[in-house]
């Protein structure tokens, strides 16, 4: 007698019907952690920036212009008003992205009723859009309100 030592097209076929259950199974969460994840260094970015421009407003005594922005906070800015008083080596060291691959904006006064504006465009990467995550709303952004705002409601 001959033995075969290869697998049947009925259990490739098992096994690849299994994975493709499995995959429809453990896709959708893993998505779902990577949009809490992304929100989650949103918002501790959000608070990041804001503890530096708190730090900058008590040096400087006013906080940064819009068109000085960010920036500020990693040199001294040149453009007018320059503060006389500048830590030595900025307030935080470097810039970063958002999760999406965005820079964060800044703007002041703030449009939402607080002193400035701080805030990451979101998904869409377009500023002014029901996804922007800001110190205004950060506390009530949720993965839902995002597919939500995805969707067009």
């Amino acid at each position: 007698m001959k033995k075969n030592k290869g697998f049947s097209l009925l259990e490739i076929m098992v096994v690849i019907v299994i994975m493709g259950l499995l995959a429809a199974l453990v896709v959708p969460n893993v998505m779902g952690s990577l949009d809490e994840a992304n929100i989650s260094k949103v918002k501790t970015d959000l608070q990041g920036l804001e503890t530096a421009l708190k730090m900058y407003n008590m040096d400087v005594k006013r906080y940064p212009t819009t068109d000085q922005g960010l920036q500020a906070l990693v040199e001294k800015p040149t453009s007018s008003p320059v503060p006389k008083k500048y830590r030595s080596g900025g307030y935080i060291e470097k810039l970063t992205e958002d999760p999406w691959g965005s820079a964060y904006y800044y703007k002041m006064p703030s449009d939402h009723g607080s002193k400035y504006d701080v805030f990451s465009a979101g998904p869409d990467g377009e500023v002014g859009t029901c996804d922007d995550i800001g110190n205004w709303n950060v506390d009530s952004v949720t993965t839902e309100s995002l597919e939500n705002c995805s969707n067009g409601q």
